[in-house]
């Protein structure tokens, strides 16, 4: 008989796995003593957990007398044993900064018309359980040193419990006095039934996009951290971008991967690099081409920041340096539809209102290359929208903790809402000729131009905060070549 033989079961530890050796009870015992104190000195509420509190507010304030149960999600299985990175829920993230999975925040309310916020979470289990050396998935010796629910709650400004006795909180609640932001966690879903067809959830979410829809300072100041790594991203990939021989569109993904994870959490979006015909892919992220000196290169690409929110850039640039007179006539038509975009940002314009501003300079330009089947009125007619055949995509979105931040929010805080001061969304117009398009000259088709910026609205119009790349047709040959110039380097 040897050891393994005499070794405990691997079993009774939440997050061990089968092909992990058993532990034979001398090693059990030795596992459980000589532990020194690992207390975190100096740990204090960060700066930021004011500003959650306040959103925490703003949501009690439009949900009077009932509980909010808003889920963050748990890790998502990648193959068998393995996952994928976690990411938090957006809202959830919004209102508490805590960045763990299966986390989940209900808001219970009081006599007073407010509510009490408290965060049902996994204990810290340091030494006190054979899972701090048994569990794969949670013990401290396989992912790092975890918080307690007491240093948690220090850390957020927020109550923090044990995630067992959620189970039971749930159950007691009245279903018709409660909302759940449903969708993140499958147990928390089953036990609160949807009332009223759902209608009372799909509120909350809705409430939800509304009020993360106006950033506050902080939420700014992330954004432009967030875009100005991703500026160093778009300059690590011209350094190394040949312009006399093609690479592959993944080494390009790659490189900017790496500005990516050095300087923030991730990328916010997978990554869209199209190189010649891939261009008119809207959604082009297989990225297993080749550049070609002589075609364009169309990279949409943002950085997600350490608190999450993310950037969405996009720039077009000639592979070799300069633009043919062909493809200089497209992006310039592309640049004035986004520049008149991004003069007519101000608070009060409808939102839609951009979708004809930008349309109409593009359907003018599709007009004067002779592609339009009608005139520019017929064209932009609601009732005939020919002009997008060759532009599918609306103007752009609003941007924030999600790419497509907001998403849940009705139309009239939305499409048909105004803008105002606080307000981030994206003005990306874009021009894609299909290489089998047989209503497009030859030498148009396989071309595909997109420029991307991320605008905020201010107190008296807009500001770019992702001015720090350049559009305009000659300004992105020179950019290329000063950054050519500088060569190669690596973030740091």
């Amino acid at each position: 008989m040897t050891a393994e033989d005499n070794a405990v079961p691997a079993k009774g530890v939440e997050g061990e796995r089968k092909h992990d050796p058993g532990f034979p009870p001398k090693l059990l015992e030795f596992m459980r003593t000589g532990w020194g104190d690992s207390t975190i000195p100096d740990l204090r509420e960060l700066a930021q957990a004011r500003n959650h509190a306040r959103r925490r507010d703003q949501l009690s304030a439009a949900f009077p007398g009932e509980t909010l149960v808003i889920p963050t999600g748990a890790e998502h299985r990648r193959a068998n044993d393995t996952f994928f990175r976690f990411r938090p829920g957006s809202d959830f993230a919004w209102l508490t900064g805590d960045y763990d999975p299966e986390s989940v925040l209900v808001l219970h309310p009081t006599d007073g018309g407010g509510h009490d916020a408290v965060l049902y979470r996994r204990p810290r289990k340091s030494r006190e359980t054979d899972e701090f050396f048994r569990s794969a998935q949670y013990g401290e010796l396989w992912v790092g040193r975890q918080l307690s629910l007491d240093e948690k709650a220090t850390l957020l400004g927020i109550e923090c419990r044990d995630l067992a006795e959620l189970e039971a909180v749930l159950a007691a609640l009245d279903d018709a006095k409660a909302r759940v932001l449903r969708g993140l966690d499958a147990a928390v879903d089953k036990a609160i039934a949807a009332t009223g067809e759902g209608e009372r959830d799909k509120e909350l979410a809705e409430i939800l996009s509304e009020l993360r829809a106006i950033k506050d300072e902080w939420e700014i100041a992330q954004l432009q951290d967030a875009i100005d790594a991703t500026v160093r991203g778009f300059e690590d990939v011209a350094r190394v971008l040949p312009s006399d021989r093609g690479v592959s569109e993944r080494l390009i993904e790659g490189i900017f991967q790496l500005r990516a994870r050095h300087d923030g959490n991730d990328v916010g979006y997978s990554s869209i690099v199209g190189a010649g015909s891939h261009a008119t892919t809207l959604h082009w992220i297989t990225n297993d081409g080749r550049t070609t000196p002589g075609d364009l290169l169309l990279m949409d690409m943002g950085v997600e920041n350490e608190h999450l929110y993310t950037a969405d850039v996009t720039r077009t640039v000639p592979v070799n340096g300069t633009f043919t007179d062909l493809q200089r006539q497209v992006y310039d038509l592309v640049y004035a539809s986004q520049q008149a975009g991004i003069d007519a940002i101000r608070p009060g314009l409808i939102y839609k209102e951009i979708q004809q501003v930008t349309m109409r300079v593009l359907a003018e330009g599709l007009a004067d290359l002779g592609l339009l089947p009608s005139s520019v009125e017929e064209a932009m007619d609601p009732d005939s929208q020919v002009y997008r055949r060759w532009t599918l995509h609306s103007f752009g979105h609003m941007l924030g903790l999600d790419v497509h931040d907001c998403a849940s929010a009705r139309r009239e805080h939305y499409q048909d809402g105004e803008f105002k001061p606080g307000h981030v969304v994206t003005v990306e117009p874009g021009l894609y000729f299909q290489a089998d398009d047989e209503l497009v000259p030859d030498e148009l088709r396989g071309l595909g131009v997109r420029i991307e910026d991320d605008i905020l609205v201010t107190d008296t119009g807009s500001k770019n905060l992702s001015d720090g790349l350049p559009r305009k047709s000659h300004e992105v040959e020179s950019w290329l070549a000063e950054q050519r110039d500088a060569g190669a380097r690596l973030p740091g």
